[in-house]
């Protein structure tokens, strides 16, 4: 049976591709057939004159099915800014439908497990009337809500974690990420949020942590998904 979840956060640099990749390498290591997209990123470095994004550059490599680039990351632009922002100066329009389309190409591809990353939080605008929740929607996978474990992010995981059910998808779990140094009170903050959100801690994670100690947590971690 296949599996299928989109990856979001409560902002930016929550860690979501930190999640993604650890994920994808957990599912190489476990021999599961399995690739990551990332739909839309803005951000970008030219290399040998061809736009290239770190966070999709880093999933493409994380997955054990081959996939080009262009189709890991189909729509990427190089100035770092809000995806609806950077389309408008460059005369692009983006919408959830052609998102979609990308996506569902990518998933004729054999496979067994496949995660959609999205690019900031839940309701980043992909045009005046669109947001990239839209194409969530639209494929319907399971939410995996990424919540930076800083000051603000009692709110932010709540609002967001009300959003992904009202917009009737099914929140399968949430993971706490930190940088080097932990939040004022971090076990309190933990704990409140295990309380308020309306699924389960799949993780609990950090950037600074040993690279033996991450794999072992996210081996952990994808076998309850």
């Amino acid at each position: 049976m296949k599996k299928h979840f989109f990856v979001t956060g409560t902002d930016t640099d929550a860690g979501k591709t930190f999640v993604t990749v650890g994920l994808l390498k957990a599912a190489k290591r476990a021999g599961i057939k399995s690739f990551g997209l990332k739909p839309i990123a803005a951000g970008a470095e030219r290399v040998d004159g061809v736009l290239r994004h770190n966070d999709g550059v880093l999933i493409q490599q994380a997955g054990s099915v081959n996939l080009p680039y262009e189709q890991v990351n189909p729509v990427v632009f190089e100035t770092r800014m809000a995806p609806h922002i950077s389309a408008m100066k460059e005369n692009k329009l983006i919408t959830a439908s052609r998102l979609e389309g990308y996506i569902k190409g990518a998933l004729l591809k054999p496979h067994e497990f496949a995660l959609i990353e999205g690019a900031g939080g839940w309701r980043v605008p992909l045009n005046d009337r669109e947001f990239l929740s839209d194409v969530a929607k639209r494929i319907g996978f399971p939410v995996i809500l990424v919540v930076n474990m800083k000051l603000g992010c009692l709110n932010h995981a709540v609002l967001t974690a009300e959003a992904i059910v009202r917009d009737g998808l099914q929140l399968a779990g949430w993971v706490a990420n930190t940088g080097p140094e932990r939040m004022s009170h971090y076990d309190e903050n933990l704990a409140s949020l295990s309380v308020m959100l309306p699924a389960p801690l799949l993780g609990v994670l950090s950037w600074a942590q040993d690279e033996k100690v991450s794999q072992n947590q996210f081996d952990k971690l994808f076998l309850t998904l």
